[in-house]
């Protein structure tokens, strides 16, 4: 006899004994909680649970058609404003093409500056913000690191700043995931990284990254441009929250010969089904590498066309390095190339675990003011060794 239960049925049987729960009492539950750890029941319920996803609540289905109708005018309203936030983002945007313009100098002296097109200034080497505690610490971290640095071909006449995208992409966890180990040679010619806004219609930007002559391939600039849109979905125009990406566009990089790194040459062998000799294949496959950021999903140029679920997922984590990139990595470069932009996304978890033990260390004065305060139980209770001469032995 087969022990399976209709799903339906179960929850039917459910609510029964719930309501007999209610009138025998709280000794009769125990059926509710046995039926509650059927799998059946809680995937009906589960089912019961994702039709109500999204649509409106009983509450609402309950109420008055009159009061329903004020309910739709209050949407109408919602709309209207949810319309004022997509024009809010717009002018956002413009607001940012505008200021970019008066960062764009300080990026270019930058790039010569790292190039050693430029030597700087005593005066502008001068920064005050570093107090003599962080100078000082400083000064010890180069004389340490001074062997390091000859061991990479740096001493006094060094120009520039070598490898300096290379260390800044490194520092940073979200790209250094994309960083293989073939990749690191050609990473070493990066020169620059500049964002490039587009100020009509469809709103994006585009990321430019500059290499020096190399052996890998004849660009000199790779680019990656994103597509947003800012208008309220006509369908669901209450999930609007802001500028959003629908497209991206790579570049099509020119290797040289025998030096393209997205792709690596494998060896499969190869059995034939009746006579049974084998034989080696070799196939072209794609290789793991950064450089691959620079080939995203491909999708419709229509910014409303339906998107495949794994390629939605794909493009939001491009999107998600793209925006970093642009936002975050190219006008603080120099405090990722130091780490000190790092430490300054960690400040807050630092913050609360110091607040943790200063509330430990609180409790531990209330004990050893107490008259009955024994630290010898208390380092017992912990694990710990309640002998302080078991301490020194060890």
């Amino acid at each position: 006899m087969s022990n399976k239960q209709d799903p339906e049925k179960a929850l039917e049987t459910m609510d029964d004994a719930d309501a007999d729960a209610e009138e025998v009492g709280e000794g009769d539950q125990g059926v509710a909680a046995q039926l509650m750890r059927n799998p059946q029941v809680l995937a009906a319920l589960q089912g019961r649970l994702d039709g109500m996803i999204g649509s409106p609540s009983g509450y609402v289905l309950t109420l008055p058609k009159v009061v329903k109708r004020r309910i739709k005018a209050l949407k109408n309203l919602q709309l209207k404003a949810t319309n004022i936030e997509a024009q809010f983002y717009e002018e956002v945007h413009a607001l940012e093409c505008k200021y970019h313009k008066l960062y764009v100098p300080l990026y270019e002296q930058r790039a010569t500056m790292v190039s050693g097109d430029y030597e700087p200034t005593d005066a502008e080497c001068e920064f005050t913000l570093d107090d003599e505690e962080i100078s000082e610490q400083l000064e010890n971290k180069a004389t340490i690191a001074e062997g390091e640095k000859q061991a990479h071909g740096m001493d006094e006449t060094t120009k520039g700043i070598p490898e300096f995208w290379l260390t800044v992409c490194k520092n940073v966890d979200l790209l250094a995931e994309l960083i293989q180990e073939h990749d690191e040679p050609i990473l070493k010619h990066l020169t620059d990284i500049k964002v490039v806004f587009n100020e009509k219609e469809p709103m994006g930007f585009t990321l430019e990254f500059y290499f020096s002559t190399n052996e890998h391939f004849t660009n000199s600039v790779l680019t990656k441009e994103y597509f947003m849109k800012c208008v309220p979905d006509d369908k669901e125009p209450f999930s609007f929250e802001g500028p959003e990406i629908f497209k991206c566009k790579g570049c099509a990089i020119d290797w040289q010969k025998g030096k393209n790194v997205t792709l690596k040459t494998i060896k499969k062998k190869q059995k034939h089904k009746s006579r049974g000799s084998t034989r080696t294949v070799t196939k072209t496959v794609q290789n793991d590498s950064f450089f691959n950021f620079f080939s995203p999903p491909t999708v419709p140029d229509d910014p409303d066309a339906d998107v495949d679920e794994e390629v939605q997922a794909l493009l939001t984590a491009d999107f998600e390095i793209g925006h970093y990139i642009r936002e975050r990595i190219v006008p603080r470069a120099v405090l990722y190339f130091t780490g000190e932009a790092l430490e300054e996304d960690d400040y807050d978890d630092e913050e609360e675990e110091e607040e943790e033990d200063g509330e430990e260390g609180s409790d531990e004065m209330e004990d050893e003011e107490d008259p009955d305060f024994d630290p010898k139980k208390v380092k017992a209770a912990k694990g710990g060794k309640a002998n302080p001469e078991e301490c020194k032995q060890q």
